[in-house]
């Protein structure tokens, strides 16, 4: 999958990167590369991806550095040196390890998509500075000389609590991260995000202490705007580069907290009508598109996109009107979670449910969701959970009023290493099933520790309060 951003996203000028007003008429391109920015070359983003177009498709070299100069200070604002690994690391939203030293993630600093190269710089530029960016000779096939450009950052910071996100530029910021930065830590008060249609190629977390904050599309469809990372397990494994700085619920590590590509360590967190996808390809290894280490977290007409791990959520959470897509073990963690009104989509045989909550804690409940499958998905490869119950023997997943695709298994769910004289205390839990027809569908088979609900239980079960402690996010629309 392509990892760059996307063309409608990058803007180029001729020679002197004299790019024009937002509205006006765009130059035509230069017939050597040419460099851009995202907004224009006076009043570019301070989180501005600089763009390199060439008139063929260029490779990626192995040597040459990217540098870009603080001509207002003098000084080196940034370099990525190809030759360089440490240019391939960078901090994202103020991420810290466990013993409060900052975390640096592995990632691409210069991506391709046709024959536009995306160069993504390592840290945020200043307000109100005057840059110039020098790309040398072979750090893209295209390059046989230096290219040397100019821009300025628009003057001041955006005040207020409502952020917008703009690729183009016209925005208060270029990308989500960018936005997410600006909301001050510690504040009581409920800020907003606002995400423009487009697509963002881009790693973002939100660190502890940025409660109260919603990051949201524009429009009513949430596949119009998108943002995208690859990220997973093979790339940023907590046991290679740092130890998880947060265990919601004690006794409860938040091992490999680093692979996913939109993550929340915030308390009261919302993200709506849009997007995440985590663009690792099939078969590469667990990689999140939603990872959420706070409590209340709602989640609400968003799409998740993923193949393992694709939503895991480690305090309360609450998910509704979405669309979930993944294989293995794509809905999981150790949080109590409510999935409503939603599709769950298996894309290959796998499992839907890997849920690791204890004794003092609800797991996952799923009410009125739908259970689809991809095409070419055999009937009965996909489980609704698995669980070795000698590790998680409280493991909760409840599906209630579910409507449910042949692709899962008639015994409906699996246990690793043990067999049910090991699962007493599951709570594998079903309640009014039918088929995708709405017809009811025979339980029959299912495994012998799991349970079927009485209508007074469901009813318990399906009340937001019960399953979240308390906590009734529908009370608030």
């Amino acid at each position: 999958m392509r990892s760059a951003l996307p063309r409608t996203l990058l803007l180029t000028a001729a020679a002197a990167l004299l790019l024009p007003a937002p509205g006006a008429a765009a130059a035509a391109p230069a017939a050597g590369p040419t460099v851009g920015v995202q907004g224009s070359a006076a009043s570019a983003c301070v989180d501005t991806a600089l763009s390199i177009r060439s008139s063929t498709v260029p490779t990626l070299g192995t040597s040459g550095s990217v540098t870009v100069l603080d001509d207002t200070t003098g000084a080196v604002a940034d370099r990525i040196d190809l030759a360089d690994p440490a240019s391939y690391r960078r901090t994202v939203g103020g991420a810290v390890n466990a013993d409060g030293s900052p975390h640096e993630f592995s990632y691409a600093p210069i991506t391709l998509d046709g024959d536009t190269a995306a160069v993504h710089l390592h840290h945020q530029l200043a307000y109100g500075h005057r840059y110039t960016v020098t790309v040398d000779a072979g750090v893209l096939s295209t390059l046989t000389a230096p290219l040397s450009r100019t821009f300025r950052t628009r003057a001041h910071a955006p005040t207020g609590r409502s952020l917008t996100v703009s690729a183009d530029g016209r925005g208060d910021f270029c990308t989500v991260q960018g936005a997410i930065d600006a909301v001050p830590t510690g504040s009581s008060r409920p800020y907003t995000v606002e995400v423009r249609p487009g697509s963002y190629t881009e790693l973002d977390w939100v660190p502890t202490g940025k409660n109260h904050l919603t990051v949201q599309g524009t429009g009513p469809d949430p596949a119009a705007t998108t943002i995208q990372y690859t990220n997973n397990n093979t790339l940023n494994s907590a046991h290679a580069v740092g130890i998880c700085p947060r265990q919601l619920i004690p006794g409860h590590d938040d091992s490999n907290c680093w692979r996913a590509s939109f993550n929340v360590e915030a308390d009261d967190f919302t993200l709506r009508d849009l997007t995440l996808h985590n663009t690792t390809p099939y078969g590469g290894s667990q990689a999140e598109a939603f990872r959420g280490n706070g409590d209340r977290i709602a989640l609400d007409r968003v799409r998740l996109l993923s193949y393992q791990d694709t939503l895991r959520l480690q305090g309360r959470g609450f998910v509704t009107r979405s669309y979930i897509e993944g294989d293995v073990d794509f809905t999981w963690g150790f949080g109590a979670v409510l999935i409503q009104d939603s599709e769950i989509r298996s894309l290959h045989a796998g499992y839907v449910t890997q849920v690791r909550n204890d004794a003092g804690h609800p797991g996952y409940v799923f009410l009125r969701d739908r259970l689809t499958a991809a095409a070419g998905v055999a009937d009965g490869s996909v489980y609704l959970g698995r669980i070795d119950p000698t590790v998680y023997p409280h493991s909760q997943a409840v599906f209630i009023d579910t409507a449910i695709g042949p692709q899962i298994a008639p015994t409906g769910w699996l246990l690793n290493n043990a067999d049910c004289t090991a699962g007493a205390d599951l709570q594998f839990w079903e309640y009014g099933s039918t088929d995708l027809t709405g017809r009811p569908l025979d339980t029959g088979s299912r495994l012998a520790c799991s349970q079927q609900l009485t209508a007074a239980q469901a009813a318990l079960w399906s009340d937001p309060a019960t399953v979240l402690s308390g906590w009734n996010p529908t009370r608030h629309g």
